[in-house]
């Protein structure tokens, strides 16, 4: 791509490493623009490909009979799944918990295309922390709990951007977590790959189980792709 393509419309160092934001033309429509983040020069998300991201909340949702449900989504991103996740009635708060304060910066400051809608939306609030010494932790004393905490953070339950998430992918780590459901609520995970390691550990600690995957195409990086869905629930 010629270099005069490309917009850099933030570049920063972050715990992770350097972080980018980034805009192009969209390949299918040269009108139209797809903004990027990539991680030490690594594509890491595109909102030109998002089938898998919104899958993650609409799915989950429909696992959820209740209403007036309390959402966490961990990982704000481009912020596609919490925008999907604000697109049900049903849904009366979305916490998004996102590690980065660069990221909820490039939010704040309107660079990402969803920021202000997100913000528009007085359901949606974002913290700064980080998720999986979150989940690892006991729930406040007397919290209801959440109906659903749906995770897009790491690549993988093998790829991990850091060694704090490992725990996370165990029995012992998903027991931990669950104490933050509450009853009857989901967890939903993001991967993309299949691990039926991860999956024999939900089992361990979940009744119900489903893995799904997401196939779409994916023009960013051309040809077909495939992702894959955790859901777990007692």
């Amino acid at each position: 791509m010629p270099a005069e393509e490309l917009e850099i419309l933030a570049y920063e160092q972050s715990v992770i490493g350097m972080i980018c934001l980034r805009q192009r033309p969209r390949p299918s429509d040269p009108g139209a623009r797809v903004t990027e983040i990539t991680l030490d020069h690594l594509f890491l998300m595109s909102d030109g490909v998002t089938a898998s991201e919104r899958a993650l909340a609409t799915r989950g949702l429909a696992r959820h009979g209740g209403e007036a449900l309390d959402v966490v989504v961990g990982g704000l991103g481009l912020g596609c799944t919490a925008h999907e996740v604000l697109r049900s009635e049903r849904v009366a708060r979305c916490e998004v918990v996102e590690l980065l304060p660069q990221i909820i910066g490039w939010h704040a400051q309107g660079l990402v295309p969803l920021a202000g809608a997100l913000r528009a939306d007085p359901r949606l609030s974002v913290r700064q922390d980080d998720l999986y010494r979150w989940l690892a932790s006991p729930p406040a004393a007397g919290a209801r709990g959440h109906d659903l905490i749906l995770i897009d953070v790491d690549n993988s339950p093998h790829e991990r951007f850091a060694e704090v998430s490992r725990g996370f992918y165990t029995a012992e780590g998903l027991a931990r977590a669950k104490a933050h459901l509450a009853p009857g609520g989901v967890l939903g995970v993001w991967s993309c790959h299949d691990s039926p390691e991860f999956e024999q550990a939900l089992r361990s600690v979940f009744a119900r189980v489903e893995v799904e995957d997401v196939e779409f195409e994916n023009e960013i990086l051309g040809g077909v792709e495939v992702n894959w869905l955790f859901f777990a629930r007692d």
